[in-house]
């Protein structure tokens, strides 16, 4: 049984480390190893004790006990670490799931959300995030349609899938609409999937929302290290639940996946995540300083771009007025270096493009788009 093809990561493959100008990237500056032992005050001698053999398949005990102080309802025994935050979502929805279950996931959204949730033979049901019409005085935004929640979600809902801070529009819902949305899977008896990639990267640490996981029995969170801290490279994630049978469920089937994780990869995220304030509260920073460089360039070019500003995280779903974003993202490209993702792999038809703004170098690349565009108009 064929899966659909995963347009977003096959399309970073193409062009991810040929592109001189990353102009979308979700993830957020990394740092070396180097950088990141110095910033914890460690050094490669204290690891060098490490022995490369096989790992704990539910992650190191250590490490577990570093992601469980993340969450208030959450130990360390119902932690998962993952030898890459993807597993996360494959092996919860094989362990979740049969053909013939119903699912509604929130769009748009990260392609395997939806694809591996209809290759195991569900139906999906799209909630799909409402773009509001642009006032005349300023941008409009994104909003979540609660009623449309309600009517999809029934009592044969097996499962609904979320994901904030949102990619790719940076919408954050309020404290109130998180637990109505709650709400509504405890009403149906519902599993609850929150991916929370990039909780940490709020604009004002106030709005964070409670992690999935500390508001109901049933939901699993996912997180790991790729975004808010900016370290992709050690491929480290988690899953953190409440319940203990679906825990275990989900342990088996990443024996079909990775067994483990990587030995030295957890032990720098245990590094890591002991600094990890310092990390997030970097990365806040230059996603600051870059949207306050993308305002005037959007305003600028608002005959070409229809500006959403993200509410948190790295990532913002832009629209193009009256140009196809595939053709528009390819063009850009070929033309400039400078690479934006259309929305079409995004399962958002294709009329948007996202942008990223985790990473030091979004200045140059912004310069060189600005340039690329006024050469194309004139």
């Amino acid at each position: 049984m064929k899966i659909k093809p995963f347009h977003t990561e096959r399309f970073f493959a193409a062009h991810e480390f040929t592109a001189p100008y990353i102009l979308c990237a979700s993830d957020c500056e990394s740092l070396s190893v180097d950088e990141l032992l110095q910033l914890a005050r460690t050094s490669w001698e204290s690891l060098g004790h490490l022995r490369l053999g096989y790992t704990e398949s539910q992650g190191a005990p250590a490490l577990r006990e570093r992601v469980a102080d993340l969450y208030a309802s959450v130990g360390a025994d119902r932690v998962i670490g993952l030898g890459a935050p993807e597993e996360g979502i494959f092996v919860t929805m094989h362990a979740l799931l049969a053909p013939g279950d119903e699912a509604v996931v929130l769009t748009p959204c990260y392609d395997s959300l939806v694809n591996v949730v209809e290759h195991l033979g569900c139906r999906v049901a799209r909630w799909r995030l409402v773009e509001a019409k642009e006032p005349p005085e300023g941008p409009g935004g994104w909003r979540l349609d609660l009623e449309a929640l309600e009517r999809l979600v029934t009592p044969r809902t097996k499962l609904v899938i979320v994901n904030f801070p949102h990619n790719p529009t940076g919408y954050l819902p309020s404290r109130d609409e998180w637990r109505a949305i709650v709400r509504i899977v405890e009403r149906a008896g519902a599993w609850l999937f929150s991916d929370e990639m990039y909780r940490g990267l709020e604009y004002d640490p106030a709005a964070r929302l409670p992690s999935g996981c500390d508001l109901y029995e049933r939901a699993i969170t996912l997180a790991g290290l790729s975004k808010t801290y900016g370290l992709p490279g050690l491929r480290v994630g988690w899953l953190a639940l409440q319940d203990r049978p679906l825990r275990d469920r989900i342990v088996g089937w990443k024996d079909y996946t990775t067994i483990c994780a990587s030995a030295p990869s957890e032990a720098l995220a245990q590094v890591a995540l002991g600094v990890g304030d310092v990390l997030a509260e970097r990365n806040r920073c230059i996603v600051q300083d870059n949207l306050a460089l993308a305002e005037p360039f959007f305003a600028r070019w608002r005959a070409l771009f229809r500006w959403n500003r993200p509410q948190a995280g790295s990532v913002a779903l832009v629209g193009l007025r009256e140009r196809s974003a595939r053709e528009f993202s390819a063009n850009l490209v070929a033309g400039s270096g400078v690479l934006l993702l259309p929305s079409t792999g995004l399962g958002w038809g294709d009329g948007h493009v996202r942008f990223g703004f985790g990473r030091l170098n979004f200045p140059e690349g912004l310069e060189r788009l600005d340039r690329y565009l006024a050469g194309a108009t004139r």
